[in-house]
């Protein structure tokens, strides 16, 4: 049987193929969909993990433990894997381990556009790049078996184009039960120093083997066509240098690139008249190819920033471009990422940056959309608004710095970065968003909404009882859609020497209401409506941000999409004359 699948949903096909008893990962897009089918194998353990680091580190002990495991992640989730990873690179398997890294370039969903493939080398483990759904999907037993014969973590590296895009699998081949491996007591297990000197030279003879196995591998292989033009290339890169070249050049296609292939490469451009790589991101290959003495073409014609497609390409390498139509760009509305019409997250900020000489520090989540003055990474954001704090005091000019992030991202790496500011007598402002799911990747569950990866109930994480524990004294919860409790709150929560905590709690919009939900919040969803006759064109309801109003500049009227409006009633609250109120049905 064939079927259309994505890359993620290939992934998780071939997890359960090739036997794999242990998966772990956090959601991080592209990556989350992985696990959200993992899930649906039930020979499989799945779950979701506090953050990567956790999850990798879970998926080492079960391999530890004997069993076939992997660990899921996007790009910037294996920073915080990277411990993990390199002492994993040394000591070893015992059943096989791969890593999952989905890489986003183009940045359709990330904060940067790093390039993972310097991870297999800087940790000296082997890797395999896709181009496609099957390849993808048997990739995964091919790692499995590679982690095994070389005792070592493999890196499977996904990029986003391969991770959401469908092509064509083969379903014939089934699970194939690998039996436990028996785990006994190893020094490799155990990385002292002593121990790990050892283990530094056995990491550095199995990756010469490896290379070998690269150099004869059925996944690097050569199509031969026109001789003229010879390009190297992998993962989605191959497939837009096939559609921009098509049968004029030949191609090196490399499903596993590290180590790389050198004598194959070496071959292969031995026999065409000139050598092309072709790679998104950073000049991996190519560098690896010129410092092995191959001539080559690369990063001289090709883009080195953003998400390559055949059109990039085809003008870069043989400098032709497709018709296109043209319009007039001024007739096309900017759209910028927004927050959803009732978010819970508007009437905190809305409130928020209303507040003088305050400075936000925000996080990495769909609050992320709201205005802030600092952002830099998950978890960040009270720790950066600690340390811009403590200057501020020194400059004495007055400004307070308040930090924000998710519910989600505080069980991620939120709770050291308030010890951080509790052990440290800092004075900042600490909010935690909590809006009861992971919502900027879809609604995965997380340890303060009481189930798991598999709609399993568990135990619910409080996250008031979390902060007290780590030493925060002045802790209040407010509901965020009422926006004089929210400008109160805000006061108190300034006004103190020491840190404080403010939780916001409301459901995500989009969020499918649990009997919890619906006990606790109630159905509170409506319609609201601005009467025309009281209405004065001020922008006040605009000034929310809510893409649910719109304002008619030929009768200086506000109206609100029905079809958008949720009944949060923010709008109604700032609106001066009191022309928006709840629809009467």
């Amino acid at each position: 049987m064939k079927k259309l699948m994505t890359g993620n949903e290939a992934v998780a096909r071939g997890a359960w193929e090739a036997g794999i008893r242990f998966a772990s990962a956090y959601p991080g897009t592209p990556s989350t969909e992985i696990l959200e089918n993992v899930a649906n194998y039930k020979d499989i353990y799945s779950e979701w993990a506090p953050n990567e680091k956790v999850a990798l580190e879970a998926a080492i002990g079960a391999s530890f433990a004997g069993g076939r495991s992997m660990a899921a992640m996007k790009h910037v989730g294996l920073n915080v894997a990277a411990d993990p990873l390199f002492t994993s690179a040394y000591t070893g398997v015992n059943g096989g381990l791969m890593i999952v890294s989905a890489d986003d370039p183009g940045l359709h969903s990330s904060q940067d556009e790093q390039d993972n493939r310097y991870y297999a080398r800087a940790a000296k483990v082997g890797m395999l790049e896709p181009s496609n759904s099957q390849e993808a999907k048997d990739f995964v037993k091919v790692a499995m078996e590679l982690s095994e014969r070389y005792d070592m973590p493999i890196l499977l590296r996904l990029t986003t184009r391969v991770c959401h895009s469908k092509s064509i699998v083969d379903l014939s081949v089934s699970r194939t039960e690998v039996p436990f491996v028996p785990y006994t007591k190893k020094d490799k297990f155990n990385p002292i120093p002593a121990i790990s000197k050892k283990l530094h030279s056995k990491v550095e003879k199995n990756l010469r083997e490896l290379e070998r196995y690269s150099n004869e591998s059925p996944l690097n292989y050569i199509e031969w066509n026109s001789k003229k033009i010879g390009v190297v290339s992998s993962g989605i890169a191959y497939q837009y240098a096939k559609e921009v070249y098509g049968d004029k050049a030949s191609y090196l296609k490399l499903g596993f690139t590290f180590p790389m292939p050198i004598e194959k490469i070496r071959e292969f451009a031995s026999q065409v008249d000139e050598l092309v790589v072709v790679e998104e991101l950073e000049p991996v290959m190519e560098n690896d190819i010129k410092a092995a003495g191959i001539t080559c073409i690369g990063k001289d014609r090709i883009p080195r920033e953003g998400e390559l497609n055949p059109d990039i390409l085809r003008k870069a390498l043989i400098n032709e471009e497709n018709e296109t139509i043209s319009y007039d760009s001024s007739t096309v509305a900017k759209r910028p990422p927004v927050l959803c019409a009732g978010c819970p997250h508007r009437g905190l900020f809305y409130e928020l940056n209303k507040k003088k000489d305050v400075v936000v520090v925000s996080d990495i989540g769909c609050y992320g959309l709201a205005p802030k003055d600092i952002a830099i990474c998950m978890g960040g954001g009270f720790s950066v608004a600690h340390g811009a704090q403590k200057v501020f005091n020194m400059a004495k000019n007055g400004k307070r710095c308040v930090g924000v992030m998710g519910d989600s991202t505080f069980f991620h790496s939120g709770m050291t970065s308030m010890l951080e500011a509790v052990y440290n007598k800092s004075n900042v402002l600490l909010i935690v968003l909590d809006n009861r799911i992971t919502a900027m990747t879809g609604h995965q569950q997380n340890p303060g909404t009481g189930y798991t990866l598999s709609n399993e109930p568990t135990n619910i994480t409080d996250i008031s009882e979390v902060a007290s524990a780590l030493g925060v004294k002045h802790i209040k919860t407010v509901n965020p859609l009422k926006l004089e409790d929210v400008r109160k709150a805000l006061d108190w929560g300034l006004g103190f020497d020491d840190p404080a905590l403010l939780i916001t709690r409301w459901p995500c919009v989009l969020k499918k209401l649990s009997l919890a939900d619906t006990d606790e919040f109630g159905n509170y969803k409506s319609v609201y409506t601005v009467d025309p006759d009281k209405c004065i064109g001020c922008k006040a309801c605009i000034c929310t941000g809510c893409p649910a109003i719109e304002f008619h500049e030929d009768i200086k009227k506000a109206t609100i999409d029905r079809s958008q409006c949720v009944g949060c009633s923010v709008c109604a609250q700032v609106c001066p004359k009191n022309a928006i109120a709840r629809e009467v049905k």
